[in-house]
């Protein structure tokens, strides 16, 4: 293995060891939901095998695990796909959003209020880890802060992941629960007869190659927020409003981004102590239980007031992480547009204003406040 050092680093071993093992399970499993007829089977296939797989095989989970520098393309190529789905005729629909747009950031706040309440007040949590375990998105951006903030950030990333997985899981069985099990099927038709890699020109996987990494380095030069997607999004975009490029969704990379986020996902769970968190993820569950009810009865009252679906309102409003939540769009059919665009206004709205939010409250790594009841204490 030494020798290799200077061409292949032992920590890129590893994590391609990692990603063979994950992608193994997670393809096996989404392979079985798909055959039984699981809605986005790959995506909840690779969840839950990874999940179960690396919790029941203890052994296994050293071995799981989706690199940063893996999933960072994957990122690159769903921001390219979601500025595919903009048009002109997203333009001329864009003010009638302007209704749900206010509701989704209206709802925002006040689940982050409460949110915050519930566990500053009942649970004794300090102000600042109260406030990043209660934002309803922007996890990536709450868990950074929180190692730099508090001195238990895996609570934060607990909470956040939490809320992921309900979605997760509660989404594609709103699908069967609400459309039946036609539409399932219909969705997962419709993912294995979109284009092949092999069918598109090779102009076209040029494109999608560098509308991804030159969106990034520009959006990187302007030092705009999390440029691995608003710039690819913001690129692709402009280049498709211009008629400059028209790209399909791909059937290949729609699963590799299926089995990549639900994988990655399902590798972090397994590795979750359930037994030392049980007091947090108790907290995590009633949190993510306020935040889902708040914004189910938002997405029925704008349901029913503009006459948009409920699973597509649903989508849009729901904080299930804006990649994980826009992937289900892609894959169910729904206008992605429309799911992007209120997605990216509130992880925007989180971005800027939670590290002021966070700094402002008070409470810090060192002197916390007394432990939420039911947890264990810190070291």
């Amino acid at each position: 293995m030494a020798a290799l050092n200077p061409v292949m680093p032992v920590w890129f071993l590893t994590d391609i060891r990692r990603l063979a093992v994950t992608f193994a399970v997670a393809l096996a499993s989404g392979w079985g939901f798909l055959q039984i007829g699981i809605p986005a089977p790959y995506l909840m296939g690779s969840l839950f095998g990874v999940w179960i797989g690396g919790g029941l095989v203890k052994p296994l989970q050293p071995h799981l695990g989706v690199a940063r520098w893996f999933h960072k393309p994957v990122v690159l190529g769903l921001g390219v796909l979601i500025g595919a789905t903009f048009n002109q005729s997203v333009l001329d629909q864009a003010e009638k959003w302007s209704l749900t747009l206010v509701t989704m950031v209206v709802t925002t706040i006040i689940v982050t209020s409460i949110g915050y309440q519930f566990l500053r007040r009942f649970r004794g949590y300090e102000p600042r880890l109260a406030i990043l375990c209660s934002v309803p998105g922007g996890q990536a951006e709450a868990i950074a802060m929180a190692r730099e903030m508090v001195d238990r950030d895996y609570v934060v990333a607990l909470f956040h992941l939490v809320r992921v997985v309900v979605v997760f899981v509660s989404t594609p069985l709103l699908l069967r629960l609400i459309e039946g099990q036609a539409a399932v099927d219909q969705s997962n038709i419709a993912l294995l007869t979109m284009p092949s890699i092999i069918d598109l020109p090779a102009t076209d996987i040029i494109t999608f190659i560098l509308l991804g990494v030159v969106g990034m380095l520009i959006a990187r030069r302007l030092r705009i927020p999390m440029p691995h997607l608003i710039g690819p999004v913001g690129l692709s975009t402009l280049c498709h409003l211009m008629g400059w490029a028209d790209l399909p969704r791909v059937n290949e990379f729609v699963i590799l981004a299926q089995l990549a986020i639900g994988g990655a996902v399902g590798a972090r769970l397994a590795k979750v102590p359930f037994g030392e968190l049980l007091g947090y993820l108790k907290d995590a569950c009633a949190s993510t239980a306020v935040i889902l009810t708040a914004y189910v009865l938002a997405t029925v009252i704008i349901a029913k007031a503009t006459g948009i679906s409920f699973l597509a309102a649903w989508l849009a409003f729901v904080p299930g992480g804006l990649y994980e939540v826009t992937l289900l769009a892609l894959i169910f059919g729904f206008d992605v547009a429309f799911v992007a665009f209120h997605h990216t206004v509130r992880v925007m709205l989180i971005f800027l204003s939670l590290p002021a939010l966070a700094l402002r409250l008070g409470g810090n790594a060192d002197e916390p406040d007394d432990e939420p009841s039911g947890t264990p204490p810190r070291d």
